[in-house]
């Protein structure tokens, strides 16, 4: 049984891991149809952040569950959100993806991850399904901020960067992942 048990830890942390990358790039697909005018645009009389500054707290925060959680790897290096270019965005957050599924396959299937910290305040979790869908409910947010903040600034997404992100079967079988469906 405990043979059994490994390989679906195995398993669980490899999907959980891939679906983290496959999330990962949804976010790469809007960075590449992203208007470059629309990337430090902000709304008139509005506070809220630039799309630039979006996707720099997605890619500060994934370092910060890496430090929390599993000090073991590596940090990538963290993003200024008023200096950073989209393509340097890009960058940063296929490292710290590759670095969180990391996290994944450390956590479920070599047991050097228990638990997932969100932050220095917040209850620690146990690492596992829970801390994947958290952190893809984090992303896909602030990837939806992105794209509706592009289209209030006239700079709608189209095609493939509007609507490949819902375009799964597609995703999963460009990316190496068809088994996840």
């Amino acid at each position: 049984m405990a043979r059994a048990q490994k390989a679906a830890a195995h398993d669980l942390g490899r999907e959980l891991a891939e679906s983290y990358l496959l999330n990962d790039q949804m976010n790469q697909l809007v960075l590449r149809h992203l208007d470059p005018l629309a990337w430090r645009g902000k709304l008139p009389r509005d506070r809220g952040r630039a799309i630039a500054a979006i996707f720099s707290h997605m890619h500060n925060v994934r370092r910060k569950w890496l430090r929390l959680s599993a000090p073991h790897l590596k940090l990538p290096a963290p993003m200024d959100r008023s200096r950073c270019t989209q393509e340097q965005a890009g960058q940063a957050l296929a490292e710290s993806a590759a670095r969180l599924a990391e996290m994944f396959i450390d956590a479920l299937v070599h047991r050097q991850v228990e638990t997932f910290r969100r932050d220095g305040l917040a209850k620690p979790w146990q690492a596992g399904a829970a801390m994947a869908a958290y952190m893809i409910a984090h992303d896909a947010h602030h990837r939806g901020q992105a794209c509706m903040l592009a289209r209030q600034l006239g700079f709608p997404l189209r095609g493939e960067g509007a609507y490949g992100i819902w375009a799964w079967e597609r995703l999963c079988k460009r990316y190496g992942f068809p088994h996840l469906l």
